[in-house]
């Protein structure tokens, strides 16, 4: 029985592969117009991960000296980047090659590739760390693979372009879905691997984030400039607060208080108020910010990438970039 399940794993760990290869138009470099950026904290907040689609390596920094640890080549085209809850590795999904390469956050040394074919784009790991949910652009999959196999256990169709965006319920029963096609988000039963419905009414759909009570979501409509409020349970869009130019991010404070806004074309950040649904601060000084925001655990600072991989330190108390991070 065990050499059967650990069969079927290894072809639904080619299945993503073959899915994409399958589309109609697909060929290698397919996604190059499409671009993103990522960064990721370990839990204590002592290590950061970030990359850039645009560019071949990922640069990893010391946060406390704001100084580079180490820089890892070979990419193609990094996509999204997640630690481990114990801030032991970190997985780099990598769309034209279709790898999410585990590194050892120590040493930066290859712990395991999970092959989820190309296109592979958002990532989300479960809150123990065993299950690692994949979006696959290309061929509009989710993945989902054991981290401890380093096989997939399942792959569901019925998406439309899902990328970056893509998180779970605090209670880890659901796992959100965007998709760029359709502006829409797709929810899925953790339990069957099955889509139970849909969340409607955005515009060029980026980043989304949850409430710590799994009751609201703040998603950002890059097509109109504002950041949707979302009842999670009507599955409705309720409000719109208007932000900069180009928002992608919708990154929610460890507290909850606050909403950032990563505005691409303002070089800024817009602060919502998740009270008041208003902004009540605006961050300059930035360089293209997009999704790529998080936030120290103490709630002092905010970290935003830049588009030249720097990252930009913000005093949450000021609402200003006090230093900048530089590889």
């Amino acid at each position: 029985m065990t050499h059967v399940r650990t069969s079927l794993r290894g072809l639904l760990a080619g299945a993503a592969l073959l899915l994409a290869q399958g589309q109609p138009g697909f060929a290698a470099g397919f996604d190059g117009a499409i671009k993103n950026n990522a960064l990721a904290l370990n839990a204590a907040g002592t290590v950061a991960a970030v990359s850039n689609s645009e560019e071949s390596s990922v640069i990893v920094y010391d946060v406390a000296k704001g100084t580079v640890l180490r820089r890892l080549d070979g990419f193609v085209t990094p996509r999204n980047i997640v630690f481990a809850p114990d801030g032991a590795r970190f997985y780099v999904s990598d769309s034209g090659t279709g790898r999410i390469t585990a590194y050892e956050t120590a040493t930066g040394k290859e712990a395991g590739v999970l092959a989820a074919g190309p296109g592979a784009f958002g990532t989300v790991l479960s809150a123990d760390g065993g299950k690692l949910y994949v979006n696959n652009e290309a061929a509009s999959t989710l993945t989902v693979f054991d981290t401890k196999t380093m096989l997939a256990e399942a792959v569901i169709p019925g998406f439309a372009q899902p990328r970056q965006g893509v998180k779970l319920s605090p209670d880890g029963k659901t796992v959100f879905v965007t998709n760029f096609l359709g502006d829409k988000i797709t929810l899925v039963d953790t339990a069957t691997n099955k889509i139970t419905g849909e969340i409607a009414g955005f515009d060029k759909l980026r980043a989304i984030s949850i409430t710590k009570d799994g009751r609201t979501m703040f998603a950002a409509n890059s097509g109109r400039n504002t950041i949707g409020v979302v009842d999670v349970a009507a599955r409705k869009v309720t409000s719109e607060v208007a932000v900069g130019k180009d928002p992608y991010g919708a990154a929610l404070t460890p507290d909850g208080r606050f909403v950032y806004s990563g505005n691409l074309k303002d070089n800024s950040l817009s602060v919502i108020d998740t009270g008041t649904l208003k902004v009540v601060a605006t961050v300059t000084g930035l360089n293209e910010p997009r999704q790529a925001i998080a936030f120290s655990a103490d709630n002092v600072h905010a970290y935003v990438l830049n588009r030249d991989l720097s990252v930009a330190v913000v005093d949450r108390a000021k609402n200003v970039v006090v230093s900048t991070m530089k590889p």
